[in-house]
């Protein structure tokens, strides 16, 4: 689609004479430089600024210099460059708005990434409001500065002058104009020794050199918040080196650049397939991570043996470092590298040894795996030193930080499309009935079939069976995929869509179960009536003796007149106010159904399920009763790929024979994954429109299941699953059935949002009354 600037006259013509003419002569470089959504942005964000009504000379800049921005680092940044000059307007003059838009190109090349660059705005932004006499010199002197610093320098060197010279504006503006001793000093302080926007071109070359193809590269802010640096990693093929390197041990930055970017292309050459993470926990992956590090080098050391002497200068572990596992890495990553290393550790020795046996084999990457368990087990048996992932790191500052080459997700089908594996993604239809009716069964399909066809009402044959095919012939249906993260305590990271939660109906049962609920507890729902009707809403109620209200009481007012004529002191308060008096909440009950659930209560001859089952009758007849929207849902968990998630009852549905059935057909099995159940049922309060939601969960053991050995794991996820609902406004209670669960719940769910019942077999009596203390 062309963009021609007749079709943008609404926006264009209040320009003047002279701004249109620059936009006319700007216009074909323009259109080489921006796409036609660039161009919509472009021209839009020209409309915006002159009716800022700052002059022409600040919309020309624009003119001039947006595509040049552009072409920098790409035509996303325009629409954040016209919003943060719109933004400033109210800031500071339009002189500094014109100056930062004349020196957004020189940013843009220093920086080099789309990415800064909008950091870069968001810094001004963040300057002009500490130092609004600063901003303005500093921009005249962007050239200089960007020579020297990394945008974290910069940053930092900024900030330290805005609150040193805080009220004092001469100052100010001689300390961002790099005229005073205490900038020039800062500057020298955070001077970066090697840039890589001025080395790029030349380490681009060195590895076409190598390897020859090209290989694309970003900077990384590594040092916006810290002097030390993100390590280099590999994104998307993307080679990310920090945006800056010091000197390393007489090792010139430029040297660091050269072998942080050949280490990086070794992993993008050698890499055929990832490592799978299933069943690895950190202290594993660490090994392996050394190990196939040791792997690429070793295969582009016999093409190029000169990398071996760039990489090994790097590496400073020596035979006395001892304390912690990240030593040990350390000096097996040496040992692996460099021959001429000598250490006589057993451990470090075994490794070295695995790792030459495999002399053959280095192009399989499977051979990492191998030799990163046996390592990690035997360290890990040997040493018994405790593993922190967040320091326990290689120190080689060369090494990136191995995202490339692992694989969390079991199959991604569209990066493999991408990548050319073959594979046959299922594809889930909605078709009408008479598609489904004309379709050829196919009797050997099952799970794994190209194409499932779904029918969004039931089907029920022409003879009147009382039957739909569905319940005859159909599997229970299962809601689409959703993906939840977890939280990992030990890289106190999350795990993206680690957990998959699929919703399921729960199956009918008898009612005559619930039924005999009701008549074994015909006593306790007497006695819960009076309770229930002082709960209930009582409408408009009028608060009388008030000083200040909405209207006149007559009777208060007579009285108080009666005693003005007796030469009494009269009562003031002859006031009274309507007030309407309601409820406003919303409760969800999330039911644990793991197999445990089965067990016999101590010394009777029922379950804790059907305790469980009992308790829910006697809730749910409670909040009807009182008429707050309510659901019961259930939850049971195979792994975190199969979070099986039961709705019995929802908030839009009646307390009928249908929810009734459906808790008379409740089991329990399988584990207990109660994070991702938990964000899942803090999901469907979120949709309430109801001011406070509740989430009441009722289990009777602590978070497990069969993928996780760590029982902290869970239990930490399930802790900030919590946190995470509550950041919506879900409050989560835990009505604990465990015994041992005071060790773990308090950590879980707070001090005051819990209660164990130690007495199992008074669950049902007690759930009605902790409803009504929470929602007084």
């Amino acid at each position: 689609m062309a963009i021609n600037l007749d079709d943008y006259a609404d926006y264009l013509e209040d320009l003047s004479e002279h701004t249109q003419t620059v936009l006319k002569s700007a216009w074909p470089d323009a259109t080489k430089a921006l796409s036609p959504r660039g161009l919509d942005n472009y021209l839009k964000g020209a409309g915006a600024l002159h009716g800022l009504g700052k002059g022409d000379s600040l919309v020309e800049n624009w003119i001039d210099n947006a595509p040049l921005v552009a072409k920098e680092v790409g035509e996303d940044v325009v629409g954040e460059l016209a919003t943060a000059a719109l933004t400033l307007a109210s800031k500071t003059s339009g002189a500094v708005i014109e100056l930062l838009l004349a020196t957004a190109p020189t940013a843009a090349n220093r920086l080099g990434d789309a990415e800064l660059f909008s950091k870069y705005l968001q810094f001004i932004n963040t300057l002009i409001a500490q130092a609004p006499r600063g901003v303005r010199p500093m921009l005249g002197k962007i050239d200089v500065l960007f020579q020297q610093l990394t945008l974290g320098g910069l940053r930092r060197w900024a900030l330290w002058g805005a609150h040193a010279h805080r009220t004092n504006y001469e100052e100010q503006i001689l300390y961002f104009s790099l005229e005073s001793k205490e900038s020039l000093a800062m500057l020298q302080k955070e001077r970066k020794g090697t840039l890589l926007v001025d080395v790029q071109r030349r380490i681009n070359m060195y590895l076409r050199a190598l390897w020859g193809r090209d290989f694309f590269m970003r900077p990384t802010s590594g040092d916006f918040e810290n002097r030390e640096g993100y390590k280099p990693y590999i994104e998307d093929y993307l080679l990310h080196l920090p945006d800056a390197y010091d000197d390393h041990g007489g090792v010139p930055g430029l040297e660091l650049y050269r072998a942080a970017a050949a280490h990086c292309a070794a992993h993008v050459v050698e890499t055929r397939t990832p490592i799978s993470a299933e069943a690895l926990n950190p202290y594993q992956m660490a090994v392996i991570s050394v190990i196939e590090d040791a792997r690429v080098e070793a295969l582009s050391i016999r093409r190029f043996p000169g990398l071996k002497q760039l990489w090994a200068q790097l590496h400073t572990a020596t035979p006395e470092m001892t304390a912690t596992v990240g030593d040990y890495l350390n000096r097996l990553a040496r040992a692996l590298l460099d021959d001429s290393y000598a250490d006589a550790d057993p451990w470090v020795a075994e490794g070295r040894a695995l790792f030459a046996q495999t002399h053959d084999r280095l192009h399989d990457n499977q051979l990492s795996w191998d030799i990163g368990v046996t390592l990690a087990h035997k360290l890990q048996a040997d040493k018994r030193i405790p593993f922190n992932a967040r320091n326990d790191l290689l120190t080689a500052p060369y090494r990136d930080d191995n995202r490339y080459f692992w694989e969390f997700e079991e199959f991604d089908f569209n990066k493999a499309a991408n990548a050319g594996y073959e594979s046959v993604k299922q594809v889930r239809k909605h078709v009408s009935v008479m598609d489904m009716a004309n379709e050829i069964d196919v009797e050997n399909a099952g799970d794994d079939a190209e194409e499932i066809w779904v029918l969004d009402t039931e089907l029920f044959p022409y003879e009147d069976m009382g039957k739909s095919f569905n319940e005859m012939e159909g599997k229970e249906p299962v809601s689409e995929p959703f993906h939840y993260s977890e939280w990992d305590y030990q890289i106190q990271l999350e795990r993206p869509a680690w957990a998959t939660v699929l919703e399921r109906r729960g199956k009918l049962g008898d009612l005559a179960a619930i039924d005999a609920i009701t008549t074994q507890y015909k006593r306790e729902i007497h006695r819960m009536k009076f309770l229930l009707d002082a709960m209930q809403p009582q409408g408009v109620q009028r608060i009388r003796k008030l000083e200040d209200g909405d209207e006149i009481d007559i009777n208060a007012a007579i009285a108080s007149f009666i005693d003005m004529r007796m030469g009494q002191q009269p009562d003031p308060r002859v006031m009274m106010r309507s007030v309407r008096k309601v409820r406003d909440f919303s409760i969800l009950v999330l039911l644990d159904l793991s197999e445990s659930t089965n067990d016999k209560v101590a010394g009777q001859d029922y379950s804790v399920l059907d305790l469980t089952r009992q308790a829910c009758v006697l809730l749910a007849d409670a909040i009807s009763k009182v008429g707050d929207p309510f659901a019961i849902h259930g939850f049971c968990s195979d792994g975190r790929h199969d979070v099986q998630y039961l709705r019995f009852k929802d908030f839009d549905q009646h307390w009928n024979e249908e929810p009734k059935a459906r808790l008379a057909g409740m089991t329990g099995q399988l584990s207990t994954r109660m994070g991702a159940a938990i964000r899942h049922a803090g999901h469907h309060l979120q949709l309430q429109k109801s001011a406070k939601k509740l989430l009441l969960v009722i289990t009777d053991g602590e978070p497990a299941d069969i993928d996780v050995r760590d029982p902290q794991y869970l239990r930490s996820d399930t802790k900030k699953a919590v946190e995470d609902v509550a950041k919506h406004g879900v409050v989560t209670y835990c009505m604990s059935l465990d015994p041992r669960a005071d060790q773990y719940v308090v950590r879980i769910f707070g001090q005051n949002n819990f209660m164990v019942v130690d007495h199992v077999q008074r669950l049902p009596e007690k759930l009605p009354l902790l409803y009504a203390g929470l929602t007084r």
